[in-house]
């Protein structure tokens, strides 16, 4: 194959879809499902670039232009909407904050404004009275990202592109600087004519690390959602993140509350499972409440903490060569910071890989970014 892709995420698909429509030969392997892991599951994610890594920025502007067509560009339902996210300030270090960052994020292509206290008890009218403001930033939306993921993979697969799914990649062979071929866990070795793209997330860190030896600043984590019981009239109207709680919200399906943030499930070995957290579920729930006081015993519909992710030491991804390798480039850390940049990153990483065009917007999610640099 010219490209093997292993990872049948967001990020393998899309890559794949990138390649394949460009004429490469593409064989995508994923060890699971399509949209098995942190690019599928319950709800919708945010297309946000409101309170971003300013380093993210750049790519979020590119992304913000091509999330509205997304749809025709693969001929498959991805359910964005644009309903714009407002980021809740109560603090006054925050306040005192605000201008600084609605200015940054401004001339960094995202359309951004403070939001004073009327104006936003009139945008988000159940807001708890202590939410004195907010950063308003207008193009932020969400999107379907199981639907997304395997319409990704979909439109690849018109384009030629092979994707065999419980097939995991388990090893390398090389040549000199160069990945010669790869096996699979089928024991089927497939030469690799141009270029490995390894997007497969969390079993990035492990195959690098056993292979070649290579420590990534990446760790695990499971993240947690909560959906209410349908509440009447749906309390939230734009997708809400939160300066200093630890609290995503956003409506979801008929009257339901989807609630996140950051609160943890916990991975059990015995069973290769996540599992939710009865002290993490409190906690979440508690953050909303206090931001939206009618949330107050709402009953929870549903829960879960059974899709891994990975984070970086300084939360944003790693994007780069294998290290020693001339034809193999790996992806990781997308916890939080994947999704709404992924149609942005797509042809980046693509070009890299197919023509050696190196976009100078991947420089800042280097591996090279955390060791010092020489000094002479």
């Amino acid at each position: 194959m010219d490209f093997v892709i292993a990872g049948g995420g967001v990020y393998g698909c899309g890559v794949a879809w990138e390649l394949a429509r460009q004429g490469g030969e593409v064989l995508l392997l994923e060890a699971g499902a399509v949209a098995g892991g942190a690019s599928g599951g319950v709800g919708k994610r945010g297309v946000r670039a409101n309170g971003r890594d300013l380093r993210e920025l750049p790519l979020m502007h590119l992304a913000y232009r091509r999330w509205p067509e997304l749809t025709d560009e693969i001929g498959a339902f991805t359910g964005y909407e644009r309903l714009g996210s407002l980021e809740l300030i109560e603090r006054d270090r925050d306040y005192v904050a605000a201008p600084a960052i609605v200015w940054a994020q401004e001339q960094m292509g995202t359309p951004s404004r403070l939001v004073e206290t009327a104006e936003l008890h009139e945008m988000e009218p159940h807001l708890a009275p202590q939410v004195r403001a907010a950063i308003f930033c207008p193009k932020d939306g969400v999107a379907d990202h199981t639907a997304t993921t395997l319409g990704l993979a979909s439109a690849a697969q018109r384009h030629g592109a092979q994707i065999l799914e419980n097939t995991a990649l388990t090893h390398l062979e090389t040549q000199g600087n160069r990945v010669s071929a790869v096996i699979t866990s089928t024991g089927e070795r497939v030469p690799v004519n141009k270029a490995l793209l390894l997007l497969s997330n969390y079993h990035v860190v492990d195959l690098l690390a056993h292979q070649f030896g290579a420590h990534l600043p990446v760790w695990k984590r499971l993240p947690q959602i909560l959906v209410t019981e349908p509440v009447h009239p749906t309390p939230v109207r734009h997708l809400i993140g939160h300066a200093h709680r630890r609290l995503a919200i956003k409506a979801f399906g008929d009257h339901q509350v989807m609630i996140s943030g950051g609160w943890l499930g916990r991975w059990n070995p015995r069973t290769g499972r996540g599992e939710v957290q009865s002290d993490q579920v409190a906690g979440n729930m508690a953050e909303a409440v206090a931001v939206y006081p009618c949330l107050a015993g709402t009953a929870i519909a549903q829960t879960a903490a059974d899709r891994l992710e990975t984070d970086t030491a300084d939360h944003i991804p790693i994007i780069d060569r294998v290290p020693g390798l001339d034809n193999a480039y790996f992806a990781t850390g997308w916890s939080g910071h994947g999704w709404a940049i992924a149609p942005a990153l797509w042809p980046l990483i693509a070009n890299w890989a197919m023509h050696e065009r190196y976009s100078p917007l991947l420089q800042p999610f280097s591996y090279r970014r955390f060791f010092l640099p020489a000094v002479h």
